[in-house]
């Protein structure tokens, strides 16, 4: 473990090293956190974007700031709630999105929701940032000018096939002529590691925002281009949606767990079920039970899934539907869940089929010399495979995610929010922060983040062993479990009447990264699970 004044963790190299070398440039938390977010759009383009989703906590301690910046994608004033009810044909099995005919809500122009991840860092770095807009742009747009090598985790994604049932990556890259043309061999596949791949379009659009700032995005030059080619291909993104669109201002959401203070975001962002599973785990000694013992999975699996089913009733966003948090965040009520856990009821988690775990999102965690932290999750939900000719960026498919059913927490409406699970979150004792943490990984965000929190707080972990112990999930009825994790353990759950579905990959279950903040310094973990680092000065 190496102690350190100021450290930035993320899933790419490219990544990390652009917010190290903006902190050392005289930069803050905030304008590292910017630099990471555009250089993360380069380099890991199906993960994220600059017309995508996210939120982000900044906390910057001598300025009295704790807030949130939330740029949830929102369904543009075009979507109607029963737009594609014909279409149903499944729901993911650990509740990623619904599987509609001809992937039309997750594949193309239609796909395509408002886009708020330019906003917010543009806002985030007018507010709080310290150097100039353009030179926080710049290491993204060399990255996309000079080049960069595919590395494996990225390979593995864009060669992935389908998940979920939604469509496969590789068709995804495939859709676009842009994408074919930048991220595929001539041979029609993707690109695979130590392929080198340059976006001469996207650098083009950088310089753009780096000289106009978000404004060109959402109602000049480059809007004028994304709306002219969204709406001759029959997408419901309109100049209006583009204008219209805020990124909301929040204070966070806040619990207790231990003796710590938890603070994280508010819906649609998945903050309510990690304060939630919190509640219910507290009232029980886990470091008693043992790490990944056939009773701390049973344990922790039964408030995954009862948070799981609370989700898919009540969450959504605000705006639209009545969060109902003194039920979700009481902690009478998470002792209640606990005693039926005790007593070995199992709760029940309804999906219309069965699927596997995804992960199309990407994480920043950051902490400066002066205190300040930002922890920013920001995805493009499932890449919708579109691209703008001459532009270079992929568009998000977050319509994906609504429900296309009318009367559910998750229905489509205009200018409605899609529930997410990402939970950007920092943990404070004693009235400081101890520990900032957040995670790519779809529906397993909010699991991942959790787990490597109890691995810190119940067992002592450092980030590194907290981020990297073998993970499960449960966020359907069955328990989702690494291959780490003994069959010993597994067989032992299935005798007490659980499927449960061992994965094949040697980590999973989110890409959990984070920073622990100790009285002599930081101590980073960077996921294995993806291509990623912490640099510190």
């Amino acid at each position: 473990m190496t102690l350190k004044k100021a450290m930035v963790s993320a899933p790419q190299p490219e990544t990390a090293e652009a917010g190290i070398e903006i902190l050392r440039a005289g930069g803050n938390a905030v304008d590292a956190a910017v630099a990471c977010a555009l250089v993360q759009s380069v380099v890991d383009p199906l993960m994220c974007g600059i017309a995508g989703f996210g939120s982000m906590a900044v906390y910057l301690p001598a300025q009295g700031v704790h807030s949130y910046f939330d740029f949830h994608a929102r369904a543009p004033a075009a979507a109607r709630a029963d737009m594609w009810v014909e279409h149903l044909q499944a729901e993911a099995r650990d509740g990623f999105g619904f599987i509609l005919k001809d992937y039309v809500n997750e594949l193309g122009y239609q796909s395509i929701a408002v886009p708020g991840t330019l906003k917010a860092c543009f806002e985030a770095h007018a507010e709080f940032g310290q150097l100039p807009w353009a030179e926080v742009v710049a290491p993204a747009m060399d990255w996309a000018r000079r080049g960069w090598t595919v590395r494996p985790h990225v390979e593995e994604f864009w060669s992935m096939d389908s998940e979920l049932g939604h469509a496969a990556h590789h068709e995804r890259l495939a859709w676009s002529a842009t994408a074919r043309r930048i991220y595929m061999r001539e041979d029609g596949t993707p690109k695979r590691v130590n392929d080198r791949v340059v976006n001469t379009d996207y650098a083009n659009t950088l310089a753009l925002i780096a000289r106009d700032g978000a404004d060109t995005f959402y109602k000049g030059e480059l809007a004028e281009q994304m709306i002219a080619d969204i709406r001759r291909h029959g997408g419901l993104l309109t100049r209006e949606d583009l204008a219209n669109y805020r990124v909301r201002r929040s204070e966070p959401l806040r619990g207790s767990y231990r003796g710590y203070e938890v603070t994280t975001n508010r819906p649609p962002g998945g903050g309510v079920m990690l304060l939630q599973m919190l509640n219910v785990l507290e009232q029980f000694d886990l470091g008693a039970l043992g790490h990944n013992t056939v009773e701390y999975i049973r344990v922790v699996a039964e408030a995954m899934k009862r948070s799981s089913a609370d989700k898919d009733r009540f969450l959504g966003d605000p705006d639209f539907v009545d969060v109902p948090f003194e039920k979700l965040l009481s902690k009478a009520a998470a002792a209640a869940m606990a005693d039926e856990i005790r007593r070995g009821v199992k709760a029940d988690v309804p999906r219309l089929n069965a699927g596997t775990p995804s992960k199309d999102t990407t994480q920043i965690t950051i902490v400066d010399a002066a205190g300040a932290c930002v922890s920013m999750t920001h995805s493009l939900g499932l890449p919708s495979g579109a691209i703008t000719d001459g532009l270079g960026f992929m568009y998000n498919g977050c319509m994906a995610q609504f429900d296309p059913r009318p009367g559910w927490a998750a229905s489509i409406a205009p200018g409605k929010a899609r529930f997410s699970s990402m939970c950007p979150s920092i943990i404070f004792r004693d009235g400081r922060p101890c520990l900032v943490i957040g995670a790519p990984g779809a529906t397993q965000i909010v699991m991942g983040v959790m787990q490597a929190m109890l691995n810190v707080i119940d067992f002592g972990m450092t980030m590194t062993e907290a981020v990297s112990a073998p993970r499960f999930s449960a966020t359907g009825n069955p328990i989702d479990m690494s291959n780490r994790i003994a069959h010993r353990t597994s067989r032992a759950l299935e005798g007490l009447g659980y499927q449960v579905i061992r994965d094949a990959r040697t980590y999973g279950f989110a890409s959990v990264h984070g920073i622990r903040i100790q009285a002599d310094g930081l101590d980073g973990g960077a996921d294995p699970n993806h291509d990623g680092v912490w640099m510190a000065l």
